[in-house]
């Protein structure tokens, strides 16, 4: 059927005409679509209003996920041959922080990456283009304490050296791999900056108007735009910045459908929870609701929906509401028994998971380690038109890393591992590294000629080649000639004295048209509170 709760209010005082209300939404659900359901629902809340019912506005949705199963499309891809190849990233961007630090003090993190990997592995194997003949290539703006996975997967496409990777984050003698993304320092990869923290998605904000911009004054081809989408990832934490939503306003008011903001939520900073007390997922989903974007929730993976099927009363949903973060936290660092005892905490929740056993509840997993969820929010989000789009996306910090910092408050602060956290993280990923390598650990790569190498190569090329990459060189613009200035040559008009800016325009383009521009000296009106401005826009010209 449909994802429609049916709780009734404990203050309902007439649960018949409730309950008939309810199957009618579902029967507009099940046989008109959702579109018709919300354009009803919209209709009614409008009609109260103007019958003088009060009804608050809420920004909040139930603490799941927003796209439904039984909506999700097909997954294009092989998912076991995607986990395997996943888990040799992962391990191969923990090792580069490791190896780096056990000689060295260079720093660097574990846990983000590995919160945040499946996320970057679906975008890079289905939707991100490079640039090609067939396609502008889009934007990317990398959470900067993730790169560890974006170097370990270039890497293993044969892009970086195992020298290059032994150098992390020690870069001055030319071999080495910079901290975090700068084009500054790798010019041919990173194609922005993106720390300090907060400069990714707001920079990622202004990219996208402006190739609204270009698009609608004919600058760049249209159609060609229309395909290219910016994305930017963030963490929970990176959200207190101020940077980070001080544009989100703008962003919904110019209806930018070329964005798409992911935002990984394994509810720690690098001190601790990001909302203890809370739901970070919440208040995020509401304060980017009210500017105006799209939101899609990524907060359970394929392991609940049995669960929610069993779940007749909506008492899951319930229990999922009512918890806070940091006791989410909690489940995460204990173990199935626990969760058994402390989350499904009533008879009835309990006899949800009778016949599970501990372990199976302890993989109930969280949809940002979901490919399938993860694919269906990014097909969604790649395909919704008149706004931009939020993903917020629920994950552990420290996936995979056990007793060495998994959901743990220490876990961003991680950057060396023992032997044995060394081996569980072996054995969690089923990697094929033997007792006696471990201490050593060795970076893995797939043959050449082997089927996962040639997957993972073959993925890019359909999408047009590597990522990141950057361009370097840009077509030359035909300067146009001076009389697309005219309008701005002549006096202001009606009697009105020339300003200064325009008296400066007048004698810049009178030195161009005359190709008299050099190191000529202007004389400047004896002005001082615009002098100073004239100055450097006369320097800027070589005219002073």
């Amino acid at each position: 059927m449909t994802g429609i709760s049916t709780v009734l209010p404990q203050t309902d005082t007439d649960a018949l005409e409730t309950k008939e209300w309810l199957d009618a939404l579902a029967a507009v659900v099940e046989h008109e679509g959702p579109e018709r359901a919300h354009y009803l629902i919209e209709t009614l809340i409008a009609t109260a209003r103007q019958e003088g019912v009060n009804i608050p506005y809420s920004a909040t949705t139930e603490y799941i996920n927003t796209i439904p199963a039984e909506r999700q499309p097909p997954y294009p891809g092989d998912p076991d041959m995607e986990i395997k190849i996943h888990s040799y990233i992962r391990w191969n961007a923990m090792a580069m922080v490791v190896r780096a630090n056990k000689n060295t003090n260079v720093g660097g993190h574990i846990a983000s990456f590995a919160s945040a990997a499946a996320l970057y592995d679906v975008g890079f194997s289905h939707f991100w283009h490079a640039p090609s003949e067939a396609h502008d290539g889009d934007l990317i703006y990398f959470q900067g304490h993730s790169v560890p996975g974006v170097y370990a997967r270039a890497y293993m496409l044969g892009r970086f050296t195992e020298e290059q990777m032994d150098s992390f984050r020690q870069e001055v003698g030319g071999k080495g791999i910079s901290s975090y993304p700068h084009p500054w320092l790798m010019p041919d990869f990173w194609q922005f900056p993106t720390v300090s923290m907060g400069l990714g998605p707001l920079c990622a904000i202004y990219s996208a108007r402006f190739m609204k911009y270009l698009a609608s004054r004919g600058l760049i081809d249209a159609a060609r735009a229309e395909q290219r989408k910016v994305w930017a990832f963030l963490g929970d934490g990176e959200t207190d910045e101020v940077e980070s939503l001080g544009a989100i306003g703008m962003a919904g008011r110019e209806g930018l459908d070329n964005l798409v903001f992911v935002i990984n939520c394994n509810l720690q900073r690098l001190d601790g929870p990001v909302r203890g007390n809370g739901k970070i997922i919440q208040e995020l989903e509401s304060e980017f609701r009210g500017a105006g974007w799209n939101v899609i929730k990524v907060v359970w993976g394929t392991h609940w929906d049995a669960l929610f099927a069993r779940d007749k009363k909506g008492l899951l949903k319930q229990r999922m509401m009512a918890l806070c973060d940091g006791e989410y936290q909690t489940f995460k660092a204990k173990d199935g028994a626990y969760v058994r005892e402390h989350f499904f905490n009533t008879p009835e929740l309990r006899a949800l998971v009778a016949d599970w056993t501990d372990e199976q509840v302890w993989n109930l997993n969280r949809g940002g380690h979901d490919l399938f969820k993860i694919y269906t929010a990014y097909k969604a989000a790649s395909e919704h038109k008149g706004q931009p789009t939020l993903i917020l996306a629920k994950t552990i910090k420290g996936f995979g890393m056990g007793q060495a910092g998994e959901a743990m408050n220490i876990s961003h602060q991680q950057k060396k591992m023992d032997v044995e956290a060394i081996r569980r993280f072996r054995d969690r990923f089923g990697l094929p590294v033997p007792d006696d390598k471990l201490e050593e650990l060795p970076y893995l790569r797939f043959a050449e000629d082997s089927p996962e190498h040639k997957y993972l190569l073959k993925h890019r090329m359909d999408l047009g080649g590597f990522l990141p990459q950057r361009r370097r060189k840009a077509a030359a613009l035909e300067i146009p000639g001076l009389d697309a200035f005219a309008a701005l040559l002549k006096a202001s008009g009606e009697g009105r004295e020339l300003s200064t800016t325009m008296a400066v325009v007048r004698i810049m383009n009178t030195l161009l048209k005359d190709k008299q521009i050099g190191r000529h000296v202007v004389p400047i009106v004896p002005d001082e509170s615009r002098t100073f401005g004239m100055e450097g826009m006369f320097r800027q010209y070589g005219i002073w």
